[in-house]
């Protein structure tokens, strides 16, 4: 005796550029832009090298950038990541970071009072908001 199993797999297939492409009515969510992944991969940098700093690995971070071969005033720009305030940090790993907002305008120099870093950082983006479709500046 034996059963038969049916599965039902709804997808359609079309010609793009020549190749045939399997298209599925199954939405899956979009990859992040690019710009934000750049923040995300900069803010777990800076929070691996500042670990490394203290638990001693590097004694200071012109080793630290020796040991990285990368240039030392990119490892001080990055480690201040590091001082983000945490709702930033927050808003940024759940993509609710202004859509303006640039690893550049992260690694300008900026203030360690939290509340200051909020001002500088809807200031620098501003200019940038009324490009967007409205989303929240940093979450709020």
């Amino acid at each position: 005796m034996s059963k038969t199993i049916t599965i039902h797999v709804p997808l359609r297939l079309a010609i793009r550029g020549g190749r045939k492409t399997i298209i599925s009515e199954v939405e899956y969510p979009k990859p992040q832009p690019q710009r934000a992944r750049a923040l995300l991969q900069a803010l777990a940098k800076a929070h691996r090298w500042r670990r490394l700093i203290e638990n001693g690995e590097y004694s200071s971070i012109t080793e630290l950038a020796k040991a990285q071969r990368i240039n030392e005033s990119y490892a001080c720009r990055l480690l201040r990541l590091s001082l983000l305030a945490p709702s930033i940090v927050a808003d940024i790993l759940n993509g609710r970071q202004n859509p303006a907002l640039t690893l550049k305008d992260l690694t300008k120099p900026f203030s360690i009072r939290w509340d200051q870093q909020m001002s500088t950082l809807r200031h620098s983006t501003e200019k940038s908001k009324s490009k967007t479709s409205g989303c929240a500046l940093m979450g709020q």
